[in-house]
């Protein structure tokens, strides 16, 4: 893009780069900021079918509009700040949770050699990026000067933590199969990977119980049920956003459901072939299927899952939630590290006789 802009418009390099940046940058932000609006309504309709009730079905054809009236509404709010709060830290905190949301889609290839930054190290950039987020969790808690959200802030930040470092043992056993940390060759990497025609380290033995572990930590870490012990209503009100209206509780909003897509495109991408077609086997006209089609088809299916867990699944008490990330998730995905590591050793570099 950087060329064409060079080429038709004849302008320096350069302006050329930052055009084509900020081209880049809105078209993945403004469709991501109607997917969320729309991923909120497709959130809705399934607890209410799971439920046996209707969920929204009046503002628009089916509802559609429903969450596009909350937005209006919560604009056209007014701010409260409490007096005893920090304001400074008040009104950062939010705009720090959204903008992390949204920074680490940079990296997420969304088509072979459709991708806003290539970068090799971009598996690194989205644990940096996205581990940003509990600063405002923590700061929304304490500059609030409430506590109930300081205590919720303080959950919210002992379980971010807990299930990133579970979380960050399965993406090694990724790199190490993948062999590299751009995601663009993880995915490529999945290409006939089990069997000469399945697409996708999911399918492998030794990796699937690590999608499951990466799939129920992704649950943790965006805070849903049965995880949700931020947001225990009977015990902490509403959690660390209590003190927030307005605008700053829909940047609270936005960038949570930002993260669960973030999620699930991960988990299509990390384990299921991200842009790819299941099998690699050209019998049936799928190939022919644009790439972004695949994935959206695939974050759809986890995003499915995930409202799935929260209209089923009962809360987890805080006690079973810090036991299950650092007493199961820990020593098994350090298990499976070894145990990835050491087949790949055998069959890659050999033991000497």
């Amino acid at each position: 893009m950087t060329a064409a802009f060079q080429s038709w418009f004849g302008m320096p390099y350069e302006w050329a780069w930052f055009t084509a940046t900020i081209i880049g940058i809105l078209v993945i932000a403004l469709p991501l900021m109607l997917a969320v609006a729309m991923i909120i309504y497709a959130d809705r309709k399934i607890w209410a079918a799971m439920a046996l009730r209707r969920g929204p079905n009046v503002v628009g054809p089916l509802g559609l509009l429903q969450s596009f009236a909350d937005g209006l509404k919560v604009f056209l709010q007014e701010t409260i700040i409490p007096s005893s709060a920090n304001k400074g830290l008040f009104l950062l905190a939010p705009i720090i949770t959204f903008t992390v949301a949204l920074i680490v889609w940079a990296v997420v290839p969304f088509q072979a050699g459709v991708v806003l930054s290539n970068i090799n190290i971009g598996l690194l950039y989205i644990l940096a990026a996205s581990s940003l987020g509990v600063y405002g969790i923590i700061l929304a808690g304490w500059a609030s000067n409430s506590k109930y959200p300081f205590y919720s802030a303080i959950r919210a930040a002992a379980q971010m933590v807990s299930y990133e470092v579970s979380i960050g043992f399965v993406l090694i056993a990724m790199v190490l199969w993948a062999g590299s940390f751009n995601l663009s060759e993880i995915v490529n990497a999945q290409q006939g990977h089990v069997l000469g025609f399945l697409n996708g380290f999911g399918f492998n033995p030794l990796l699937f119980p690590m999608s499951i572990v990466f799939f129920i930590s992704a649950l943790a870490e965006t805070g849903r049920a049965p995880f949700d012990l931020t947001e225990a209503e009977s015990e902490l009100v509403a959690g660390y956003q209590t003190e927030y209206s307005s605008m700053a509780f829909a940047l609270y909003w936005l960038g949570e459901y930002a993260n669960v897509i973030l999620m699930c495109t991960l988990n299509a991408v990390l384990f299921w072939g991200g842009y790819l077609p299941p099998m690699n086997i050209d019998l049936i006209p799928w190939f022919d299927i644009p790439g972004i089609i695949w994935l959206f088809i695939k974050i759809l299916v986890f995003f499915f899952m995930f409202s799935w867990v929260k209209a089923t699944v009962p809360r987890f008490r805080y006690d079973q939630l810090m036991r299950l990330g650092w007493k199961i998730f820990l020593p098994l995905s350090l298990i499976f590290v070894f145990l990835v590591s050491g087949y790949l050793m055998l069959t890659r570099v050999g033991v000497a006789a």
